[in-house]
């Protein structure tokens, strides 16, 4: 029947371009002023709004229920919007998704997704803001600092916080406690308290002179004593776990290698931390460099996990990371005054080209405010809403017997890293295979110079960005 309709529509528009051709004219409106006419037949039928889950998490089978349930109550509580649910698992997300939009025929909402699987997509997602101002979202219930994270260069807002994942120092208080050192302080602006009582900045330098306090040879000798053989490492003071090399600089300040031209750069704050990290782990040796990593002394690159690191910069989804319960957390140091946590969120977001973005913003609400629970509970994601961290991070404390000072990882949500570490790049994925290949190089070779292989890296990263134009 609907073939049917569609062929007569088809022909009574040939016939009306047929009769203008000939020097006929429609049939005009006869209704006199003010005489009401027919109006056009409103579309029956709720909204239909589709959420396009698989970029980040969701896909997993023991996921599945929670988002089930959460699409159920939003169909419950609202008869002119209806909720569908497609999940693609994320192998193959980034196609489908690219193919729907290809075609016309683009989802509404996708997500969770993180910073890393909306690269494929910039341009494409919708400026909240106009939306949050029309509806009068409130946006008081998250950290200001997380909701700037999901502003873009050009002003538009992408985003809204959901599932968050600051980063701070796992530190081993065991092996504090047998160098009989002070932990590291809990909150930012608070000073470490040196072996001599001294009161001084927790910062890189001081990092620096713990990690070597606290990195050991197999002889029992510190870094800092001339008897002390790098050859030889049983444990280290510290290293920067699960990253990549924009991930590592970040900690001495938010920057990116593009600038805001599309011109590859070198940051100064990043290339002061290469140096300082190079001679960490080639001269003071507090930190590994590749072959220590992958060995089985540090769990082939879970170092903090091993046991033999004595701290480790790492996100809050590494809670699990280490069996032990001897570790508490404690806040990022400062470079040049200034602290960075770099930030790992999942987040949803709206197409650009979705026709109806009221109701998405209708159901995006929904999945921050009344399904958040439900969904944070099956992603296993750190609240960004203020009121559900007390019962996110109790759940913690069960897998946990000692007492984690969670409230370190709240604080460090209001230093996140803007740029993002893991934000767009012009020929995304062939730029950060060399940024990778720098990466290894110096962190596997003695005797790298730094700042000559960053300048390699910049000509590189400039002919790659110019394959994209």
């Amino acid at each position: 029947m609907k073939k049917h309709l569609q062929v007569l529509l088809g022909l009574l528009v040939v016939s009306s371009l047929l009769l203008v051709a000939c020097g006929g004219t429609p049939a005009a409106n006869t209704a006199a002023p003010g005489e009401a006419t027919t109006a056009p037949e409103e579309p029956s039928g709720p909204v239909e709004v589709r959420w396009f889950v698989g970029l980040g998490a969701g896909a997993q089978p023991e996921q599945l229920a929670g988002q089930e349930e959460v699409v159920a109550a939003f169909n419950e509580a609202h008869d002119d919007i209806e909720l569908v649910l497609e999940i693609v698992q994320n192998d193959v997300a980034s196609d489908t998704l690219s193919t729907q939009i290809a075609a016309g025929n683009a989802p509404d909402i996708v997500g969770p997704v993180g910073v890393e699987g909306s690269n494929l997509f910039t341009g494409l997602f919708a400026d909240l803001q106009p939306l949050i101002d029309s509806s009068g979202y409130d946006l008081s219930v998250y950290d200001p600092a997380t909701v700037e994270f999901y502003r873009e260069p050009s002003g538009a807002l992408t985003g809204l916080p959901f599932a968050v994942y600051p980063s701070f120092i796992y530190y081993n208080t065991t092996l504090f406690d047998e160098a009989g050192l002070e932990y590291p302080p809990h909150s930012v602006g608070d000073p470490y308290v040196m072996p001599d009582g001294t009161e001084v900045d927790w910062d890189y330098d001081t990092l620096r002179e713990i990690g070597m306090l606290l990195t050991v040879d197999a002889s029992g000798n510190d870094a800092t004593n001339e008897d002390f053989d790098p050859a030889n490492i049983v444990q280290f003071g510290y290293h920067t776990q699960f990253t990549d090399a924009r991930g590592e600089a970040t900690q001495f300040g938010a920057a990116s290698f593009v600038d805001g031209s599309g011109n590859a750069v070198i940051p100064d704050n990043w290339r002061a931390y290469f140096n300082f990290t190079n001679e960490a782990v080639w001269t003071d040796y507090w930190q590994p460099n590749n072959t220590y990593l992958n060995s089985d002394l540090l769990l082939a690159g879970n170092a903090f996990g091993s046991g033999n690191a004595a701290m480790a910069a790492i996100h809050l989804w590494c809670h699990g990371c280490y069996s032990g319960a001897d570790f508490d957390i404690a806040v990022m140091p400062a470079y040049n005054g200034e602290v960075t946590a770099k930030l790992h969120a999942d987040t949803f977001k709206i197409m650009d080209s979705s026709a109806n973005k009221e109701a998405a913003f209708t159901v995006l609400s929904y999945l921050l405010d009344e399904g958040a629970p439900t969904l944070l509970i099956a992603y296993g994601g750190m609240p960004a809403r203020q009121s559900l961290q007390a019962d996110y991070f109790s759940t913690l404390d069960d897998a946990h017997e000692q007492q984690i000072d969670w409230d370190v990882a709240i604080e460090m949500l209001g230093y996140p890293d803007n740029p993002n570490h893991q934000s767009n790049m012009p020929n995304f994925a062939r730029a950060t295979e060399r940024i990778n290949e720098f990466q290894s190089l110096w962190r596997g070779t003695a005797g790298v110079d730094i700042d000559a292989e960053l300048d390699a890296l910049q000509t590189d990263l400039q002919a790659i960005f110019d394959e994209a134009n």
